[in-house]
């Protein structure tokens, strides 16, 4: 599981500081997250192919978190692109792309399909043999919804020198990997446990932003393995965070702890502060492993 930071402030774009967008990938596949301004933009210096995108979420409709989709819709037409895109938004969003596409006098080349959200519940929103996605619902200034991306289990891993010794035929390889027990060349049936070692846990990433404190998301991510939860405040600025509806960096430490969740990624800060540090040094009061979103900034679980 592979995590880049193409922007991770709350607000306007400046010169250094980009909004929400970040890139996903796990399990073979490459998930955009929100779409700032810049974002396509950050993902060419990061050199993220446009073509690996094909599923893109968006978690509400502030511009700080969707502003840049059109543009990117726009430049994957003008480079040809003919696979199809999958955007995964709060109702609203296909309306104002389609009126943009329709004044702009054109369409996309390629098939541009949208999955309207408006539950409260959590949803199942996409799935295939690897990875399933899950909705988070979040209490913000309007309908907004996380993200848990969690991988299925992994398949059971093969110790050859094992297998030689039970004189298992390759054919049954592809069985032993999904957990099941098989007969030999000698007609005897082996146990799956003795030929095979546990799969490689499966990793999940809750991606929460933006909300206020929130403790009715915890059952959503409990036990994930990596949180990443907006901090758009310290605590000595935490009366700010219920007429805005966002949180301090202690309370998202609060949930992650609550959640027993593994690594806390924060981010989505205001620009009123110079001094990011702060943030981290706040969270580790409450939980330990905690990290600093930036930029341009690569996490690899």
């Amino acid at each position: 599981m592979k995590l880049t930071i193409l922007g991770c402030h709350s607000a306007t774009p400046r010169i250094n500081t980009n909004p929400t967008s970040q890139v996903l990938e796990i399990k073979n596949h490459m998930f955009l997250i929100d779409c700032g301004e810049g974002t396509q933009v950050e993902l060419r210096r990061n050199k993220v192919k446009f073509s690996r995108i094909k599923h893109i979420f968006i978690s509400h409709l502030h511009g700080d978190h969707y502003f840049g989709l059109i543009g990117l819709v726009n430049t994957f037409s003008l480079l040809t692109r003919e696979t199809e895109l999958h955007i995964y938004a709060p109702k609203g969003l296909k309306e104002i792309i389609t009126l943009q596409m329709k004044l702009a006098g054109g369409w996309t080349r390629y098939e541009l399909i949208f999955h309207e959200l408006s539950s409260n519940e959590s949803q199942l929103i996409f799935e295939d043999s690897k990875v399933e996605v899950h909705t988070i619902p979040l209490k913000h200034r309007i309908y907004t919804n996380g993200f848990l991306f969690k991988e299925k289990e992994n398949e059971r891993k093969l110790d050859i020198n094992l297998i030689n010794e039970a004189n298992i035929h390759t054919a049954y390889f592809s069985k032993l990997k999904q957990g099941y027990d098989v007969v030999n060349e000698d007609g005897v049936l082996i146990s799956n446990e003795k030929v095979t070692k546990d799969p490689t846990p499966a990793k999940s990433y809750a991606y929460c932003s933006d909300t206020i404190y929130n403790e009715q998301m915890i059952p959503l991510i409990k036990d994930a393995s990596i949180l990443y939860h907006e901090s758009t405040f310290l605590e000595k600025d935490k009366a700010r965070c219920y007429p805005t509806k966002h949180s301090t960096a202690n309370q998202a430490a609060i949930i992650a702890k609550k959640a027993n969740v593994d690594t806390l990624i924060l981010g989505h800060y205001s620009t009123r502060y110079n001094d990011y540090d702060l943030f981290k040094a706040e969270a580790q009061t409450v939980f330990e492993n905690v990290e600093l979103s930036k930029d341009g900034k690569t996490f690899e679980f």
